[in-house]
């Protein structure tokens, strides 16, 4: 893929700038920075773009918006930059439409999947079937970003459009989970890969919150209302608004979505709620609406971590600063702690691994200098030579970890860098 001008200058100062302040990081800046449009981002047969995660070679909503995300801010002057990130937003669109329920999707109708044997409504678009809300939720973020970047509406075409209906269509439906026709089931493989209950997941209240069958590492949910994904729609659906409201002129459609999106909030603060004994009150990482709750949280984004990161609620907001001191604590059962590193990692890979994810999430979310430069070691220490980072690793031996292509863990470190870049962190 050719590099557009923009994020090649970018690259070149990122580098620039950690050999001046932090040279063991500048290895990793630039092509860290440049990992998804170098090595995942292609120009499709039908002229649109497709972004596969890495070493999986299907696009899948939610990784793709993370992997591009960074680049939005470079787009405004960038003609090139704006095909690419335009013809993303539409490729999501159009996936959307194929199947709302849909995660990852084949480049073209071809049949190829995961490699396991499902039972679920069978499409040739789609590689995966697995209905997580926060997939249909990052198209929302991602056109909503682009848009306020650069003042450019040309990606909200008809068929985004029709997205936005068929978002709000689905996250409706699925308040009351018993009235869906959703249904998931895989054979011959771990418990995490396939929901129970002849594919519909375990029995659910009516809460005003949607129901998720999976989380955003692809494993099921315990319980269905998965709270950060919930947390994630709320906003996805106050940017849906003003995109109906400002570029389609479309009343209606924006106060539906302004409407669900006050019904999973308030779901959220009714029902996601706990007092634990020792942080007081914090948010849950699931519940059934029946009184039931998993308190953890998992590195893979939307998280509880990443509320402040993705807009749900400021840093110094005493609830998430509960959650927040409950989630980097031995009492998160996915926390974890070794010789060179500590931080969350997820029930998705080894126990006892963290991932680098996690770590760049607890410093985008944290205003604590000392944390961030503690988490900034901990990165640099961590990548096992490679000047990448990876899925997750083992912080007693970082060279033993899984996915060593991982763009979308990439991208978001070089946000990280960009930031604190752009922030003087190291000057001030």
């Amino acid at each position: 893929m050719n590099i557009p001008e923009s994020l090649k200058k970018r690259a070149a100062k990122l580098e620039e700038y950690y050999k001046e302040h932090y040279e063991a990081l500048a290895p990793l800046a630039a092509q860290c920075f440049l990992n998804t449009m170098e090595t995942t981002v292609k120009q499709a047969r039908d002229g649109g773009y497709f972004v596969i995660t890495g070493d999986i070679p299907a696009m899948w909503l939610r990784d793709s918006a993370a992997q591009v995300r960074p680049y939005v801010k470079y787009a405004k002057e960038d003609g090139e930059l704006q095909e690419i990130l335009e013809g993303v937003i539409v490729r999501q669109a159009q996936m959307v439409c194929i199947d709302p329920y849909a995660n990852a999707f084949n480049e073209t109708a071809n049949g190829a999947g995961a490699g396991y044997r499902d039972e679920t409504l069978e499409n040739d678009h789609v590689w995966e079937r697995k209905y997580e809300v926060d997939s249909l939720c990052a198209p929302l973020y991602l056109g909503y970003h682009y848009w306020k970047e650069t003042g450019i509406q040309r990606a909200f075409t008809d068929v985004y459009h029709e997205m936005i209906r068929k978002i709000v269509d689905t996250f409706t439906t699925e308040q009351e989970h018993r009235n869906s026709s959703y249904f998931f089931r895989r054979y011959d493989c771990v418990k995490t890969d396939t929901l129970p209950c002849r594919g519909e997941g375990r029995p659910v209240n009516v809460t005003g919150m949607t129901w998720s069958g999976f989380r955003p590492s692809d494993d099921s949910c315990c319980f269905g209302y998965l709270i950060p994904s919930n947390m994630m729609a709320v906003k996805a659906l106050r940017f849906a608004e003003e995109i109906c409201k400002e570029c389609f002129a479309d009343v209606e459609l924006a106060k539906q979505c302004r409407e669900l999106a006050e019904e999973i909030q308030e779901g959220i603060e009714v029902y996601g709620v706990v007092e634990h004994p020792k942080y007081g009150r914090i948010y849950a990482y699931e519940t059934d609406g029946f009184g039931n709750h998993v308190l953890m949280d998992d590195a893979n984004s939307p998280s509880l971590l990443a509320m402040p990161y993705l807009g749900y609620c400021e840093k110094e907001d005493r609830l998430y600063r509960n959650t927040r001191n409950f989630i980097l604590s031995p009492d998160n059962p996915y926390y974890y702690e070794g010789e060179q590193a500590k931080g969350v990692g997820s029930p998705h890979t080894p126990a006892g691994y963290v991932w680098h994810i996690g770590i760049v999430m607890q410093a985008l979310t944290s205003d604590d200098r000392e944390e961030i430069l503690e988490c900034l070691d901990m990165l640099a220490r961590t990548h096992a030579g490679t000047n990448y980072m990876h899925e997750s690793f083992d912080p007693d031996a970082p060279g033993e970890y899984t996915r060593p292509w991982f763009a979308w863990a990439n991208t978001l470190f070089a946000e990280l860098l960009d930031r604190l870049m752009e922030e003087r962190f190291f000057e001030n």
